[in-house]
């Protein structure tokens, strides 16, 4: 089946900053006093995390990893209108992630579906294939259904989509964040949103080490946002990209238990 490359819908390449993006989720260590609220006000505004936030957001990333493998979608915004939907699981005990993917393009010449298919990743690339034709089944298992040498594996480059991928199969951990560092790393909280009939706090991570608090236009604040319920589960993050206006986007839609993931089929040998 005929695919059209990455490279017929890829924008300019930016600077890579995966590094950058790894310190902010797993929250290095930055100078300064504990800036952790113990009260907070009904009509209170952005601010310092509470203890109870910090221990929430610090749980989160370990009941990510124990509600392995989990339903996910990622949207990634790559630039002059086209749009990348990734719907797969991930299972963070592997740290490997499956899916099919669908590139939409603007109005006009380019509108409608650009490419489709199916992606595989981990922490090292991805790879992509076309979907086996008549196969209506889940993405994991189609791609049990291709063949070795029907991937096309690469490693990441610094689209959106890769980054989004990136960062996504590093979300979850076998353990908690240190909640105090989260507070000293200048974890915030930024509000409070319903989704899908439930509340959810809205944080801004931790910033990257190194970061001063009042360093660039958003005065530091970290490129992460996250979306987290009182008992510490992640429903959602975005990930804000230099040139973008549009953030790219990851919904977590709970455990998929029925999910088996392939054992990474992108891998040659």
């Amino acid at each position: 089946m005929a695919r059209k490359t990455r490279t017929d819908v890829r924008t300019p390449r930016r600077t890579f900053w995966f590094r950058t993006l790894i310190a902010i989720a797993v929250c290095g260590t930055a100078a300064g006093g504990l800036a952790v609220y113990r009260t907070v006000s009904a009509d209170a505004t952005e601010r310092p995390v509470t203890v109870d936030e910090a221990s929430r957001l610090a749980l989160s990333r370990l009941n990510l990893y124990q509600a392995s493998p989990v339903t996910v979608t990622l949207t990634a915004t790559e630039g002059g209108g086209v749009v990348v939907r990734v719907s797969g699981v991930v299972d963070y005990r592997t740290h490997r992630g499956v899916g099919s993917y669908q590139v939409t393009g603007a109005a006009g010449a380019a509108a409608g579906q650009l490419d489709h298919g199916l992606v595989v990743w981990d922490s090292g690339g991805l790879g992509l294939a076309p979907a086996p034709e008549g196969d209506s089944g889940p993405p994991w298992q189609q791609a049990e259904h291709v063949p070795r040498a029907g991937w096309s594996p690469r490693s990441y480059t610094a689209d959106p989509l890769d980054a989004g991928l990136q960062l996504l199969v590093q979300l979850g951990a076998d353990r908690p964040d240190n909640p105090l560092l989260l507070a000293q790393s200048g974890a915030r909280w930024l509000g409070r949103d319903r989704i899908d009939g439930r509340s959810y706090d809205r944080f801004a991570g931790p910033r990257a080490q190194g970061t001063a608090p009042d360093a660039g236009p958003d005065g530091g604040r970290s490129p992460l946002t996250y979306w987290v319920d009182g008992d510490g589960t992640l429903r959602r993050v975005t990930m804000r990209m230099a040139g973008l206006g549009t953030p790219t986007t990851v919904e977590f839609s709970g455990r998929n238990g029925a999910a088996k993931l392939p054992e990474a089929p992108w891998v040659a040998g």
